[in-house]
């Protein structure tokens, strides 16, 4: 199905249901969390409102779209995110054969446990703002996979992500051939980046790690400035049991003499950082005390925030993003960028507080606290463990007066869900459980299990197939009338965000 049919070429709303499952079938060949279900918004009664942010469809010419399929599959077949050996001889011997394309630039690099993609996107638009052409690596994606490679703040297209993987393809198969273990499916993404960002060419590349840090693909980049977001408890197999332990990964992409943008921490995770600044020579900038946010109020669509700089205050900065973490979060991208331009140290001026604003005010976050329809109000939010999930709780019943909120969730398998569940469970006045197409997903009756023991069982329902789910929690949200204030929130994992913004989207 194309993503942009034409005014004729309507979802009928009666269509039976088995087209979800039909393309869910048609998929199996693939990784799942490479998939993007095309299933429409036909299993819905109601259309939902068009999203706002910047998540490409697949593209509309058969032959690329083929070609994309292609490429996806053939990355399919590597090791995914989830199974790694914890090493950058790959990526490096990767980047040696491609003549060291990650050097071409500067680059800030981002660590942390939540926060990441947001604080990039926002690193991102002020860098734009201040004409300066970016290329951004994020992950995982939403909904397509060339969402992960940006040049000046937009997905690369298809064609383009096509181009890059058969440039670098050769090289790829002659690092296979030496080492060990083949590139993992990261890897390849990560070496797709760095290059396409050296073939642009861009100025400045901001550049999200994908777990931890020193051991991370991403880290054969010396970023001038790394920006640490939250830490918190997440993949505690891979990264350690504590918020120290895990800042001890994170703390690998300080590079000598970098300028290190701290979020506020954990005091174990504090000094982990703080020492390895010391061991570096990098300079901090801590937020609470060289930066932070002054003050904040809920604003139409968002929130104004006054935020304090390394070079001094910038007031009246509407930020079109829900929730405190997101005020936190644009208070550290603010003074990464500050520190890139060299404010506060070889220049005392603050940046222009008008082009500011026009940067922060331009930020779109898809499927962070993003609205994807009224009547009833759906909200998508990626949280998918504890730390996450309390702010956005937080933030929903800040930014929404909702008098019913039903959840729906689906979480992956790996994840802490009871912590999940139980910081939302003083939010949802009923949850419907479910599960995403992934290989990853927790099978929905097993969520159930533990959903019936934090919520009880009368709050808790049952639908395996996130359609239904969808349907359920909307029929549930509507009970109180149509002017009753009921909601929606579906959150859990990117994937199920990914796939329920596919289903509620309009045609």
């Amino acid at each position: 199905m194309s993503d942009n049919p034409g005014q004729n070429d309507q979802p009928d709303p009666s269509a039976p249901l088995d087209s979800f499952d039909e393309i869910i079938d048609a998929e199996t060949t693939r990784d799942p969390d490479l998939a993007v279900i095309e299933a429409g918004s036909r299993t819905l009664r109601t259309q939902g409102g068009p999203p706002e942010a910047d998540v490409p469809g697949r593209p509309e010419d058969p032959e690329v779209d083929a070609a994309l399929r292609a490429v996806e599959t053939e990355l399919a077949g590597r090791w995914g995110e989830t199974k790694l050996e914890p090493s950058v001889t790959r990526i490096a011997a990767l980047m040696d054969v491609l003549g060291e394309p990650q050097r071409s630039y500067p680059s800030i690099h981002i660590t942390g446990t939540n926060g990441k993609t947001s604080t990039a996107r926002m690193i991102e638009a002020l860098l734009g703002a201040f004409d300066l052409r970016t290329g951004r690596h994020t992950s995982p994606h939403v909904q397509s996979i060339t969402e992960r490679i940006s040049l000046d703040g937009a997905p690369i297209s298809a064609e383009r992500f096509i181009e890059t993987y058969e440039d670098i393809k050769p090289y790829v198969e002659m690092v296979d051939a030496q080492q060990e273990y083949r590139l993992s499916f990261f890897e390849v993404l990560t070496g797709m980046a760095y290059a396409a960002f050296a073939d642009a060419p861009v100025d400045v590349a901001v550049v999200e790690v994908g777990m931890g840090g020193s051991w991370d693909a991403t880290n054969v980049i010396d970023g001038d400035v790394a920006v640490v977001t939250p830490i918190d408890l997440d993949h505690t197999d891979r990264l350690g049991g504590t918020p120290g332990e895990i800042a001890v990964e994170k703390a690998g992409i300080v590079k000598q003499d970098a300028t290190v943008i701290l979020a506020q921490q954990p005091v174990d995770a504090a000094q982990v950082m703080l020492k390895k600044a010391v061991d570096v020579n990098a300079t901090v900038a801590r937020e609470g005390l060289e930066f932070g946010v002054v003050a904040r109020e809920v604003a139409v669509g968002g929130q104004l925030v006054t935020l304090r700089g390394l070079g001094g205050e910038y007031t009246e900065v509407y930020l079109p993003l829900h929730g405190a973490h997101q005020a936190h979060n644009a208070a550290v991208a603010l003074a990464a960028v500050e520190a890139f331009f060299g404010v506060g140290a070889q220049r005392p001026e603050p940046l222009d507080v008008d082009t500011v604003r026009k940067a922060f005010a331009s930020v779109a976050s898809p499927g962070r606290m993003e609205v994807v329809r009224r009547s009833p109000t759906v909200v998508l939010d990626a949280a998918h463990n504890p730390a996450g999930a309390r702010v956005t709780a937080e933030a929903v019943g800040e930014a929404f007066q909702f008098s019913r909120l039903i959840g729906v969730v689906g979480a992956s398998a790996d994840k802490n869900v009871r912590g999940l569940l139980e910081a939302f469970e003083p939010v949802f006045a009923e949850v419907v459980v479910t599960q995403n197409s992934s290989h990853r997903a927790m099978d929905a009756d097993e969520l159930a299990a533990v959903a019936v023991e934090v919520f009880g069982d009368d709050r808790v329902q049952v639908e395996p197939r996130l359609p239904d789910a969808l349907e359920a929690a909307i029929t549930l949200a509507e009970e109180e009338g149509e002017f009753a204030g009921g909601g929606v929130l579906v959150t859990g994992s990117v994937i199920t965000v990914g796939e329920a913004r596919l289903l509620l989207r309009r045609g």
